[in-house]
């Protein structure tokens, strides 16, 4: 099975990352493929290469240009602050020999060259304090899934055009709603373990706070609007955090005697926080880790549950 895969790049422009992303796509273990690049504004030729400026649109409609612009049976979305495995493609495609496989995804794991707080940032999406979502950030199993992310997205052409395409106002969540979309066909789509991106991170703490605060808004606010894939118990698990957090130390300091309960609760998850920091530690080698994913994962799950709140009373999002 060698049939021609059109990889596409959504982008704002061609800088560094966006480079080394198609740089490592021409080193693809696979000989029948187009890259097709969108950023927003026209660019110099590139070698091997197809540049559609699409203008300052959403990533979910830079898709849909790409898709358009593109020859391919099958079609790879990968973001530009991402590179493929070599092997990416090769593995991804014999999935496809099954005519109820819809798509295929896999992990999106730090890069080694990333720097330290970049690499706290994805050991804590990585760690089992995340919950079942780790499973896109680390080599894991492989399993039948409802919900791969665009940073790492193979599907059959004739899929896209029979579900209408990418969702183009939603950003992020344009993955939720295509992987839904997909679902309703009655096909199945994997996430493979060999199936790897290399996904650079936000770093800590500024910039990761901020991606942290946009999933958390759009995953509420999906978790209302769209509850076939997103009303699922784990996604609130931080929003009970808070919950928890705000009304037990309030309700202690007027009622002493549930104080202890109060402080052993809190106390069993700030020691599953450090069981998860040294593990980063253990896998990272750098004692810096220990700090930094220790505040990190504290200050994601806030973040995160404050903002999915925010979401689920959200009547609508803008972009």
């Amino acid at each position: 099975m060698n049939p021609l895969i059109s990889i596409i790049i959504p982008c704002k422009d061609i800088d560094p990352q966006t480079s080394e992303c198609i740089q490592k796509c021409k080193e693809l273990d696979y000989d029948n493929f187009e890259i097709i690049v969108l950023p927003d504004h026209e660019h110099s030729f590139l070698p091997q290469v197809k540049i559609v400026a699409t203008g300052e649109v959403s990533p979910g409609k830079k898709r849909n240009i790409g898709e358009k612009n593109s020859t391919g049976e099958f079609l790879a979305f990968i973001d530009s602050d991402a590179y493929p495995q070599k092997e990416w493609l090769k593995n991804a495609i014999e999935y496809f020999n099954d005519p109820d496989i819809a798509a295929v995804g896999g992990p999106g794991i730090t890069p080694v060259e990333d720097q330290i707080l970049e690499k706290a940032g994805g050991y804590v999406l990585s760690s089992f304090m995340m919950g079942g979502l780790s499973n896109r950030f680390r080599l894991g199993k492989s399993i039948v899934s409802k919900d791969i992310h665009s940073c790492n997205f193979i599907t059959r052409r004739s899929i896209i055009e029979k579900i209408g395409g990418w969702n183009e106002k939603y950003w992020p969540g344009e993955d939720t709603l295509i992987c839904l979309n997909i679902d309703k066909t009655g096909k199945k789509m994997l996430e493979s373990a060999d199936v790897v991106v290399h996904h650079h991170r936000r770093p800590l703490f500024t910039r990761h706070i901020k991606q942290v605060s946009r999933f958390g808004m759009h995953r509420g606010f999906f978790a209302k609007r769209f509850p076939e894939t997103s009303l699922r118990f784990n996604y609130f698990i931080p929003s009970i955090l808070v919950v928890f957090m705000l009304i037990g130390s309030v309700f202690s300091f007027f009622e002493k005697s549930f104080f202890p309960y109060f402080i052993f609760i809190f106390g069993m998850y700030i020691l599953a926080v450090l069981v998860a920091s040294f593990l980063a530690y253990t896998d990272g080698k750098d004692l810096r880790l220990l700090p930094l994913v220790f505040a990190g994962m504290i200050v994601t799950h806030f973040i995160y549950g404050i903002y999915f709140i925010a979401g689920l009373l959200s009547s609508e999002l803008e972009r």
